[in-house]
């Protein structure tokens, strides 16, 4: 594509407005929308010497907005020891022996992306790391755990006789020996003893991520931990430098962490936190993530009767009761609280410390995991929006073997109720985890209509992946689509994104063929062949 050119007209194929309608033909002028309807009425409007996008029988769509991910910390990771891509011990042990050997000057072995479910139980042990000669640590792919070796724990000082800190557990041998693997708050014990990313090694992370996201069609995104987590350094000085020099040019906002050891005190740090990105065109810091439990599989997650088999109740992170008064002042100041909720009972706090604040605020709830019955139209009412994490609502071995044995029948049930969510009105944005799961919106949208494992993905071979898991709560493809674009990018108070509608900016996204016209099993197979930011191509396949 030439750079520079006034008007960019798209045709021949089809385009997806916003929730339901469609157009033949999409004119950018100066990177913004000009028009959209009749491909004869369109072209029409175009300027003499216009360049031309054949869609090819494709889609266009707005901009997909990600709106809960991690891609500073995605970058670093696939600069270091990366086992997303693989599966099962065999495959992970080789994949860390191949980076050792071709990292032999590196002080430490560290990097993530390995599942549960490729262990017996969930867990991995030191003992599968101690052939290797210097210490290791690998952050489970969802951010909860991370897998040590011997050497690790003996460097951080951690034995039989350490206790688990308050937000934390160290899993241990039958005889009390930790076992080498550290849950939520314990993974800090290793993780703050891992090398540093340098200022630079922070900013390619990022610039390496947003390529990796213009390439799925992403345009903007909220960072959901913006701050000091699980053994990570705070991004907010990287995403500053980023903005404030043009390389950022997706729309991002930043949630701030709210650091769950402490309170109220932390509020006027925030508002300074927030003030040092004022002014910025392609970032904001307006957002702030209260991490209210863990996760179902670990036993972390807040839930209201005990787990089956093992019991406890899970972790609720900040008390309930001061919660509603730490989200109060927030949403005086205007904060947006973006919340972590896995459990019935962290979603029920969460709503619960939500009443009588501003909705104009845009508050919301990520993950859902969980939701009693009693607390879906609660969303609705309260003006709460659910924040959507599609690719995790399916027959996979996490699921079946770690997660419903542990939960029964009736609360398992219970789980990503996306279509109650939607039949008493709430609404929805949408995100991935990343890099917790894949990235590509197009994955996250075939199994929010599905409930199936995409083909391809890590799990598409497991028994039961294409069997629907709770079918009774798939949504339509314009749901989940409009999730992903207008959802999100009102999520982010971003009024000129999400939809294709004159005066919104050009952020858009070709896809391969056109999902709608296709049948709901082969969503997934749909491919990204341009991304436009401002009308400016930022990738092409």
């Amino acid at each position: 594509m030439t750079m520079g050119m006034t008007d960019l007209l798209f045709r021949g194929g089809r385009a997806f407005l916003a929730a339901g309608a469609f157009a033949e033909a999409v004119l950018v002028r100066d990177g913004r929308i000009a028009a959209a309807g009749a491909e004869a009425d369109v072209a029409r409007l175009a300027a003499p010497g216009c360049e031309t996008v054949d869609l090819n029988g494709g889609l266009l769509i707005p901009g997909v907005t990600d709106a809960h991910m991690h891609p500073v910390q995605a970058g670093l990771e696939r600069a270091k020891c990366d086992l997303s891509e693989v599966y099962g011990l065999d495959a992970y042990i080789a994949r860390i022996h191949e980076y050792a050997a071709s990292h032999p000057g590196h002080e430490w072995i560290d990097g993530g992306g390995w599942d549960m479910s490729a262990f017996p139980g969930g867990l991995p042990h030191r003992s599968q790391l101690d052939s290797l000669d210097r210490p290791v640590y690998l952050i489970q792919r969802d951010h909860h755990a991370a897998w040590v070796n011997t050497r690790a724990l003996e460097l951080a000082g951690i034995t039989r006789d350490t206790p688990d800190p308050a937000d934390g557990r160290i899993e241990r041998d039958a005889d009390g020996t930790p076992s080498g693997v550290l849950h939520e708050g314990a993974m800090d014990l290793v993780g703050l003893l891992t090398p540093r990313p340098t200022e630079r090694d922070l900013m390619d992370a990022l610039m390496d991520a947003q390529r990796h996201l213009f390439s799925l069609g992403i345009t903007g995104w909220q960072d959901a931990i913006v701050g000091s987590y699980a053994g990570s350094d705070d991004q907010l000085p990287t995403y500053v430098a980023a903005a404030a020099s043009g390389r950022l040019k997706a729309r991002v906002v930043g949630a701030l962490w709210w650091d769950r050891a402490r309170g109220a005190e932390q509020i006027p740090e925030l508002i300074e936190r927030r003030k040092s990105a004022e002014g910025l065109e392609t970032f904001r810091a307006t957002s702030v993530k209260i991490m209210q439990d863990g996760i179902t599989e670990n036993f972390t997650a807040a839930v209201i009767e005990p787990y089956c088999r093992c019991g406890g109740t899970g972790l609720s992170y900040v008390d309930p009761v001061l919660l509603k008064e730490y989200v109060a002042e927030l949403d005086r100041h205007g904060f947006q609280v973006h919340f972590h909720a896995i459990g019935e009972r962290a979603v029920r706090e969460t709503l619960d410390s939500l009443e009588g604040t501003d909705p104009a605020n845009r508050h919301h709830i990520a993950h859902l995991q969980i939701v009693e019955p009693s607390d879906v139209p609660r969303f609705a009412r309260l003006g709460v929006t659910a924040n959507l994490q599609p690719l995790w609502a399916t027959h996979h071995a996490q699921m079946d073997e770690l997660t419903i044995p542990f939960l029964g029948e009736e609360r398992s049930a219970w789980q990503y109720p996306f279509a109650d969510l939607l039949r008493a009105g709430t609404r929805f944005c949408a995100g991935s985890d990343w890099p917790v799961s894949n990235a590509d919106p197009i994955q996250g949208m075939h199994v929010a209509v599905n409930r199936t494992e995409p083909g391809g993905s890590v799990h598409a071979d497991y028994p039961t992946a294409q069997t629907p898991f709770l079918p009774g709560q798939r949504l339509d493809l314009d749901t989940a689509l409009t999730a992903y674009t207008a959802g999100s990018a009102w999520i982010n108070h971003d009024d000129e994104a999400g939809a294709i509608a004159a005066g919104n900016r050009a952020d858009l996204v070709v896809l391969d063929r056109d999902p709608f016209a296709e049948p709901q099993a082969d969503i997934w197979r749909a491919k990204v062949a341009m991304t436009f930011v401002g009308g400016e191509p930022v990738y092409q396949a």
